[in-house]
């Protein structure tokens, strides 16, 4: 009796109260239930807004569109098509052998637009990679009218991108201001690698001061003490840049490329208006757009290949993330002799 009374008083003395085991755990008793009731209205929710259209692209992609048989002539409404739609983009196989699609078909464009989509990713990324940091760095430092630059940098990202590339057309018309500045007469909107520079130079334009906004922010969570420190113990611009600035603003940098990298590879607007799939410009969001209005099944089988494109260049971001931000390693110890 002494015994519990004195661990009580011990216990009340440190400031605990005693432990009752029963009602702790009467206490937690139903609380997964409770989260599963919770959380069950948004599940559903994101079923049906996410996992629905996926699951039924996936099941139309296997179905045959509706359309004249080339065996025998007749209309046919469709059926179960296998791996036919897929064989239509992979292979360019139309129906009677790979590699059958006639040249200017859609069929025969996949690997030029999915060709054309990664070079737009890779350049534009890569651009808008290097001038979005640089705009941050010097949106960082202090000075007087640092609030108006931030805000202006940000005006070509909110301009809605249907507006952009109508306003880059103009610019990159035959007699417009891209010409005159250059001295040039270059056909911007033709054929060759004028068209897909215009695409690049518009893309690189509008969406760099997104870069530079999410660089900025982490920038901004960096202790100034980090740099007073490195300066005093005699690290020249470039060391603190090397060995501070790029290390701890890296997941910043990362998660804005992966944003923008998604966002490349779903391009659809910005091509379309400015230049309208001429000289090679077709993506594969718009090869999926114009093959709705020729063949919904085959579309969605394409659809099906461009998610996964995606989802598997998500999932190489994400895990490289995962390695190297949220990952720590246990420091090596020597083994005793």
């Amino acid at each position: 009796m002494s015994t519990t009374s004195g661990v009580a008083t011990g216990e009340f003395a440190q400031g605990k109260p005693p432990l009752n085991p029963g009602k702790r755990k009467s206490l937690h008793d139903g609380s997964g239930r409770k989260a599963a009731v919770l959380i069950a209205p948004t599940i559903v929710l994101l079923a049906i807004v996410i996992l629905y259209p996926v699951v039924s692209a996936v099941s139309q992609s296997f179905t045959k569109d509706a359309g004249l048989d080339p065996t025998t002539g007749l209309f046919v409404q469709g059926g179960f098509a296998g791996v036919q739609n897929y064989k239509l983009w992979l292979l360019q196989d139309c129906g009677s052998g790979a590699f059958s699609c006639p040249p200017g078909t859609l069929g025969s464009q996949f690997w030029t637009a999915t060709g054309v989509t990664f070079l737009f990713t890779v350049v534009a990324v890569s651009l808008e990679t290097v001038l979005g940091f640089t705009f941050a760095l010097v949106m960082h430092r202090k000075f007087k009218g640092r609030a108006i630059l931030r805000a202006s940098v940000l005006v070509p990202w909110a301009i809605p991108t249907a507006v952009t590339a109508k306003l880059w057309y103009f610019i990159f018309a035959y007699d417009g201001i891209a010409n005159k500045i250059l001295g040039t007469e270059i056909l911007w909107t033709g054929d060759g690698w004028a068209p897909k520079a215009a695409i690049i130079i518009a893309d690189t334009w509008k969406t760099a001061p997104f870069m530079a906004l999410l660089i900025l922010a982490g920038l901004q969570v960096i202790d100034e003490s980090v740099y007073e420190a490195a300066k005093m113990d005699g690290a020249t611009a470039w060391q603190r840049f090397k060995h501070i600035t790029l290390p701890l603003v890296k997941p910043a940098l990362m998660v804005a490329v992966l944003f923008r990298t998604l966002d490349t590879l779903r391009m659809y607007d910005l091509p379309k208006i400015l230049t309208g799939g001429a000289g090679d410009t077709s993506t594969l969001s718009m090869l999926v757009v114009d093959q709705v209005r020729t063949g919904f099944n085959a579309a969605s089988a394409l659809s099906t290949l461009t998610f996964l494109i995606v989802f598997a260049v998500a999932f190489i971001f994400i895990k490289f993330l995962g390695a190297n931000v949220t990952e720590q390693r246990a420091p090596k110890t020597k083994k005793a002799a």
